[in-house]
């Protein structure tokens, strides 16, 4: 009978700690990068960089900016923002039942409950336009000697 009731208690409370964001979403989250055409450098305002596509790992709270570059094509601006998720707030209302106050301040501070968007972050490059070539000077013809 002590056995089970160690394992009832040892199950009940791994689920109600499972109801933590922090712990079931964790304080980092992927972000995908992809652009059209493949092949651009995408470097973020807070130091991360790769070559599209690619996925990079950020802090859940962290917002912030894309730069795309790619010679031959206009460079685009990509603003990422965080909001709560559905899981993450299920987690975060786990903490009223288990973790209180601790708990939510917890999520609160590592961001937990938080989601980036757009992700995945997506762009279609516009092509700079070419110079055109200036055009060709228009042939005079020589007039005839003046009449008198």
């Amino acid at each position: 009978m002590r056995i089970l009731s160690a394992a009832a208690a040892v199950t009940g409370l791994t689920l109600m700690l499972a109801g933590c964001a922090t712990i079931t979403r964790g304080t980092t989250s992927q972000v995908q990068i992809q652009s059209d055409p493949p092949g651009a450098l995408a470097q973020t305002s807070t130091g991360f960089s790769c070559t599209t596509p690619c996925t990079i790992t950020v802090p859940r709270k962290d917002e912030f900016s894309f730069v795309f570059s790619k010679p031959g094509y206009r460079e685009e601006t990509v603003d990422v923002k965080t909001q709560i998720a559905g899981a993450g707030a299920a987690g975060f209302a786990g903490n009223i039942i288990l973790g209180g106050v601790i708990g939510m301040g917890a999520d609160a501070a590592t961001g937990a409950t938080l989601e980036h968007v757009p992700n995945p972050v997506s762009v279609t490059l516009v092509p700079v336009p070419r110079p055109s070539a200036p055009p060709k000077p228009k042939r005079t013809h020589p007039e005839g000697p003046p009449s008198s």
